[in-house]
């Protein structure tokens, strides 16, 4: 059995079906606080599951997780926000009828009421959601949505950030932006944030660990000191 040390999010040897099709096999991962950790691979392999997995989106068949050192109850979504997990999907799934801000205040639903307020940071990290709060979700540029999307999450006061392709179909000025926020975020220290990506120039400027999977397993583990770009493009590759 693989066995983490101390690490804000410590995923331990997860296994995930759909139906008799076994997806994810003793799938372990850590993120530790203020680090960025890509999670790699070709299309297929099963990053999109893991974070599903982790969001309490699809059940387990094998493992846990743990957030902050207790165990999370990966049941529901619901119960994976309650622990400190926020999720932001491949797609984003903006509510396209809702305003901006309606959408930002759906994050209130796992919070106590004494929190929900909109933290003025959020529009510090993306002011064109400041400026478009009346706007509907679904008038919004695919970038625009991204960002709301990240900034939905962010109102959860996460202790564990997870993106699924946070870049796919953006244009490059937003992906830069992008980029730039979750440097941020993590430069805070609060939180630890797991990045499932294709793009690979995007993912090895900002993720500072990797994980490499390749058939519903984990392929490699590496910090970004030991490991260039042509490895991880060779990585890809095979």
């Amino acid at each position: 059995m693989f066995t983490w040390g101390a690490a804000m999010l410590d995923v331990q040897n997860i296994d995930l079906k759909y139906g008799q099709s076994q997806i994810l096999f003793d799938v372990s991962l850590a993120a530790s606080v203020g680090e960025i950790t890509a999670v790699m691979g070709n299309n297929g392999v099963g990053k999109t599951s893991l974070l599903k997995a982790v969001s309490g989106r699809h059940p387990i068949s094998g493992g846990a997780a743990k957030v902050d050192g207790a165990t999370v109850k990966l049941a529901s979504a619901f119960h994976a926000a309650r622990a400190g997990v926020a999720y932001v999907p491949q797609g984003r799934e903006v509510f396209p009828m809702m305003t901006v801000l309606e959408n930002l205040e759906t994050g209130f639903a796992c919070l106590p009421k004494s929190d929900h307020a909109i933290p003025e940071f959020i529009f510090e990290l993306f002011p064109v959601l400041k400026e478009m709060q009346a706007r509907r979700g679904g008038d919004l540029s695919g970038g625009q949505q991204q960002q709301l999307a990240i900034a939905r999450a962010l109102i959860t006061r996460p202790k564990v950030l997870l993106l699924d392709e946070p870049t796919e179909g953006i244009q490059p000025n937003v992906i830069q932006q992008i980029g730039d926020a979750l440097e941020i975020l993590r430069d805070q220290g609060e939180m630890a944030i797991v990045l499932v990506e294709q793009n690979a120039d995007f993912a090895h400027r900002i993720a500072d660990t990797f994980v490499v999977m390749e058939q519903g397993r984990v392929k490699r583990r590496a910090a970004k000191a030991s490991y260039d770009k042509a490895s991880l493009m060779a990585d890809l590759a095979l």
